[in-house]
């Protein structure tokens, strides 16, 4: 449980940076309870969708050289964003390249705090 507590929570920063950063993504009112539950629905996503997808696509994961993540980074930030869309949320990811900025900057929120969080437990 803590650690699905964590993950949220650093998901829910990752999803506010790039509300806040990209332009071509965009969170609707009320903007805190949207961010605490499109990233619910971001780690679903991730948690479901994401190993079904790397298991069919894992040849390209090798040709590519592991490049290919960026690709499935940014398919599951539009997943969610449809999924978001269908629950009724406002969290939008206008295009495939804006997805793909997000899904990289929500990879290096997330390697970012995961090592502040790691040097935290070691004190």
């Amino acid at each position: 449980m803590k650690s699905f507590i964590s993950r949220w929570i650093v998901n829910i920063i990752a999803i506010a940076a790039i509300a806040w950063l990209l332009p071509g993504i965009t969170v609707g009112e009320p903007k805190w309870l949207t961010v605490l539950l499109v990233a619910l629905i971001f780690g679903l996503v991730n948690a479901v969708i994401k190993p079904l997808f790397s298991l069919v696509t894992c040849g390209l994961y090798v040709l590519t050289l592991g490049l290919f993540t960026f690709i499935a980074n940014a398919l599951m930030l539009m997943a969610t964003g449809f999924i978001s869309g269908l629950v009724g949320l406002q969290f939008q990811v206008n295009g495939f390249w804006t997805a793909v900025l997000g899904a990289l900057i929500i990879s290096l929120v997330s390697f970012t705090l995961s090592v502040v969080g790691k040097k935290i437990k070691a004190k």
